[in-house]
């Protein structure tokens, strides 16, 4: 079960980045022991390039 604020996250990057949610549940699936590597493994997959990423890490300090 996802927290409010993951949910959030998920939200955030299937709506502003167009992100599918298949794609955020397969990298979500690499990094089952630590989700806090998403933004990193989603940049690795090619689904965000590097101002998106930045963005991203903006979204999250908020």
């Amino acid at each position: 079960m996802l927290s409010t604020r993951q949910s959030e996250f998920i939200s955030f990057l299937e709506k502003h980045f167009g992100i599918s949610i298949a794609a955020i549940d397969l990298a979500l699936r690499d990094i089952k022991d630590c989700p806090s590597l998403l933004p990193m493994t989603l940049w690795q997959y090619g689904l965000v390039n590097i101002s998106q990423l930045d963005e991203i890490f903006d979204w999250l300090e908020s």
